[in-house]
């Protein structure tokens, strides 16, 4: 039996029993004893369908033997029937039909019942739809109300509207168009099946569906788009079965709110803004019309692009309704109403933000997915400064590997020349061809804050070689690729990334190359006393890796751990001049005993590899050193350095950087992995006195206008048992590392930021993390490792080097965008009742008089009768002081009050050198060992992940 054939009659078998019995629809039929109950069946869809006719008018006999004069012309321009033998088919219609005995059937009944089977196998519950609300499409905003992005499943982008909000006239055009019987028949339209039968017989090309609108639901939502008769199968049975199981009004809802109708719109609310700015319960007759129009084929009746054919479209859903009486003939004057400007929506920035908004929202509103419904989630962060963190961390990591000559150039990142060969045979183009391809060009990493830039001469001469290329405004330049053979392996209309240098004197304006990165890096902006996220960068690029760094990675955090360990040391007692040995040490494993015992010494060392002897916690904690460090974990947090690890262990836990401690002694320099977010939250408590903020990003999640969640702005944690003076001294001192330390670099910043430099074993890990009055900037740099190797950002690249010089950038644009630089807030009113004000000696932490060369105003805590509390000589005894080699601190005694230059800090971001050079003063670090990795599923600050 001919596969067509078949599937025509199974097809048929379906019809007939939804139309004949629709409460006893069979879905399978055994494919011997069960034919004569199919034959039946299909003459009984037969004489329904003969009614149909009646009712039509239409004398099929006469059709079937007009078609029968000339079938192989006919059969020709359908394409369904190719193939298919029409005198077949007119023996099965006498067969079934008109009931005429046949001595040899073309039809295998056994044949057309497997096909049934197969075809409606599993088929969806319709029950499903009771109540059934679809994806929808949220909004999220920004700090300023300005819509940030939209979150939606793709083929989704709605807004659900109940039908009750739709115009009646707006439903009344949709049934018009689609299902003029829609609230007559059972799910099957007979009459209009015969319509399109007759239609497509007597006119081939643009073929007509004849399905209602209850199919039209089955289709889009449950049974798929597929054209094929197996398709049409399960249609037809499900569409039967939701209208048993639903009413037509929520038939109705479910349709409107379902269809696509262009412009990226689904459903009637959606198009409805998309088309006329307005709500679906604001659309007028005609517009609803419109609309209606457009579900018979989106593209093809475009207004946009197709304004004649959807004027047409307009007039006959006016006319069909004017027919019905559902519109007067003033009201129906096919005139396209006014459209709203179609501007597609294309975000370039704030992708791994956005992410965090759908897991926050999980966590904090316990919404399982933001398109569950419509919802408007007012987020934190500032739009122009999350453009500039982006673009500041983006221009940085490739500037590292530019740097440190580890870039790799792959190839451009696309060839338009396709494109520029279609466009400039267009005679109706009137810019350059290359403009037009390139301004209409997505590259892959659409997030990167580069301009691309098209290459259209590659030209070698007795000066070398020559590549202009073209930008998006139309200018033309001169293109720096950094190396010859990049520049040999450009060809003409690729697509590169470009960053802009200025003209300087007789240097003209050209665009320098820029190759995307392997390093990654993850920057973070938080305000201080609200834990607002202003900023989040995840990575390089959110096309290239989804991975949010910020949130989702565990890294060692290095010396920016370090002030734990002198926060503990405060709180103790000691004060910012306290006397430490800065001299070698070696500590026994905790715990252990025997041969592991020998074998688990810890003896860390300085980055230098020099020892400066006796030295302030000041000085220490502003110079990173890693042996003066180690010595107060030993001698000055408690009785022994077991214990004050404990005492480190707990303000770590209490700051919520862990909830739990690796106890072993490298921790105090920054060996157990931390994330981002909560390094950045412990820093903002420092600048708020022991304040923790609660970083978040969602301020309120609201639904219908109800809001459904709102951030609490009380969510605040006090460290260190609220010792406010002690946190003002460590604020203070980490002043200092901008103005003396690791990040001198930067001295000009020191009065208005205070921060600390990080890098990690081997360099593995470079980080920066400063406060303002109001900000706290956070800054990684690494590489991913997740192939399981250990590649480094390379000797001598620290936290100095690498993430420092991105801090500036960012810090600047805070205060552009955010709020206004100001020097750093002195001690609050709480803090000053504990302390008191002396000026010292910077190099020994002894007295100096007001006034004189290297005098320094030091902050120092009371004891509780009022007195100065000095314990200068606590841990280092006054002899034990003037026996230390003060030599060896002559190197950075300048940084105390003389006035030679600063030293020098790159101005990459005011215009790049070709290879500049990086310097900035070395981060002092230990090589720290890696612990084994531990993942604890219930801890509490990965719930975001």
């Amino acid at each position: 039996m001919d596969s067509i054939l078949i599937k025509i009659f199974a097809t048929a078998l379906a019809f007939s029993q939804v139309t004949t019995r629709p409460d006893g629809v069979k879905t399978e039929f055994d494919a011997v004893r069960d034919r004569s109950e199919v034959a039946e069946l299909l003459s009984a869809g037969c004489a329904h369908m003969r009614k149909a006719f009646d009712i039509e008018d239409i004398n099929l006999d006469d059709l079937i033997a007009t078609a029968m004069d000339d079938k192989e012309a006919l059969s020709s321009e359908i394409k369904a029937l190719k193939g298919l033998k029409l005198a077949d088919l007119h023996v099965a219609y006498r067969q079934f039909c008109k009931v005429d005995k046949m001595e040899e059937s073309p039809v295998d009944l056994g044949q057309v019942i497997t096909f049934y089977n197969s075809a409606v196998k599993d088929l969806p519950d319709a029950v499903q739809f009771k109540h059934l609300r679809l994806p929808g499409t949220s909004v999220v905003l920004d700090s300023k109300s300005e819509r940030l992005a939209e979150i939606y499943v793709p083929n989704n982008r709605r807004i659900w509207v109940k039908l009750a909000d739709i115009p009646e006239a707006v439903r009344n055009a949709f049934v018009a168009a689609e299902d003029k019987r829609f609230f007559q028949h059972t799910g099957i339209d007979e009459r209009g099946l015969v319509r399109a039968f007759i239609g497509n017989f007597t006119h081939p090309g643009r073929p007509q569906g004849g399905s209602t609108i209850t199919q039209q639901v089955a289709k889009n939502l449950l049974v798929g788009n597929d054209i094929t008769y197996e398709r049409k199968l399960r249609e037809m049975i499900v569409a039967s079965r939701m209208e048993r199981a639903l009413t037509k009004a929520e038939i109705l809802e479910l349709y409107l709110n379902s269809i696509y109708l262009g412009r990226g719109a689904w459903g009637i609310e959606m198009a409805a803004r998309s088309y006329f700015g307005k709500p679906a319960k604001a659309l007028s007759a005609v517009e609803g019309a419109l609309l209606a129009g457009l579900a018979k084929g989106p593209n093809y009746f475009n207004p946009d692009h197709h304004p004649e054919r959807a004027r047409e479209r307009l007039a006959y859903v006016l006319g069909r309704m004017q027919d019905d009486t559902m519109i007067d003939a003033a009201a129906a004057q096919p005139v396209l109403p006014q459209l709203v400007e179609y501007r597609p929506t294309r975000r370039d920035f704030g992708f791994h933000f956005v992410d965090h908004i759908a897991r926050e929202a999980k966590v904090v509103a316990g919404l399982d997915t933001l398109t569950s419904s419509s919802y408007t989630v007012r987020s934190t962060v500032n739009s122009p400064l999350q453009r500039a963190v982006e673009a500041t961390l983006q221009e940085g990591l490739a500037r590292y590997e530019l740097n440190s000559g580890r870039y790799k150039f792959e190839g451009p990142e696309a060839n338009i020349s396709d494109a520029v060969r279609q466009i400039a045979a267009d005679l109706r183009a009137t810019e350059p061809a290359w403009l037009v391809a390139l301004k209409t060009t997505r590259l892959p990493l659409y997030d990167v804050h580069w301009e691309a830039a098209v290459v259209l001469e590659n030209t070698r001469g007795k000066r070398g070689d020559a590549i202009n290329v073209g930008l998006t405004d139309g200018s033309i330049l001169p293109l720096n690729t950094w190396s010859a053979a990049i520049r040999r392996g450009l060809k003409p209309y690729d697509v590169v990334y470009v960053q802009m240098g200025e003209a300087k004197g007789k240097q003209a304006a050209r665009a320098d190359l820029r190759i995307r990165p392997t390093v990654q890096g993850a920057a973070l902006v938080l305000g201080n006393e609200t834990g607002r996220i202003l900023a989040m960068a995840g990575g390089f690029s959110y096309p290239a890796s989804q991975l949010n760094r910020v949130v989702q990675s565990l890294r060692q955090p290095g010396s920016t751990l370090k002030p734990l360990t002198y926060l503990a040391a405060l709180r103790k007692g000691l004060q910012p001049n306290t006397l430490v040995m800065d001299e070698p040490i070696t500590l026994a494993p905790i715990g252990a005993t025997g041969s592991a015992r020998q074998r688990g010494f810890w003896s860390p060392r300085n980055y230098d590899g020099v020892a400066s002897g006796a030295i302030t916690l000041r000085r220490a904690l502003e110079n990173s050193r890693n042996l003066a460090t180690a010595q107060l974990l030993a001698t000055g947090l408690d009785d022994s350095a077991e214990q004050g690890l404990d005492r480190v262990c707990e303000l770590a836990m209490e700051a919520q950087l862990y909830k739990e401690c690796m106890r072993y002694y490298p921790f105090v320099l920054g060996a157990q992995t931390v994330r981002l977010i909560d390094l950045a939250a412990f820093y903002a408590a420092i600048a708020n006195e022991g304040a923790r903020p609660q970083p978040h990003a969602i301020e309120t999640i609201e639904q219908d206008g109800r809001a459904i969640y709102r951030h609490d702005p009380r969510a605040v944690d006090w460290i260190g048992s609220a010792d406010r003076a002690s946190f003002y001294q460590l604020k203070s001192m980490l002043q200092g590392v901008l103005a003396r330390g690791t990040a001198h670099a930067v001295k000009h910043l020191s009065p208005y930021v205070g921060g600390k430099t990080g890098t990690t074993d081997n360099w593995a890990d470079a980080w920066f993390v400063g406060f303002t009055n109001d900000v706290t900037v956070a800054i990684w740099v690494g590489y991913d490792n997740g192939d399981g190797g250990r590649r480094t950002l390379g000797r001598g690249q620290t936290g100095a080097k690498v993430a420092l010089p991105m801090f500036e950038p960012i810090v600047q644009a805070a205060w552009e965008l955010h709020a206004p630089r100001t020097a750093l807030n002195g001690p609050s009113r709480e803090a000053m009742h504990q302390l008191v004000t002396l000026s010292i000696d910077p190099y020994t932490g002894g007295p100096a008089p007001a006034g004189s060369g290297r005098a320094f105003t030091e902050y120092f805590k009371r004891d509780p009768s009022g007195r100065t509390n000095d314990t200068q000589f606590r841990i280092v005894s006054r002899a034990e002081s003037y026996a230390g080699p003060f030599q060896q601190w002559s190197y950075d005694n300048h940084r105390y009050g003389d006035n030679r230059p600063p030293f020098p800090f790159p101005t990459w971001r005011l215009g790049p050198r070709e290879y500049p050079s990086w310097r900035g003063y070395p981060d002092d670090e230990d090589r720290l060992p890696r612990p084994p990795l531990r993942v604890d599923p219930d801890y509490f600050w990965r719930r975001l992940n």
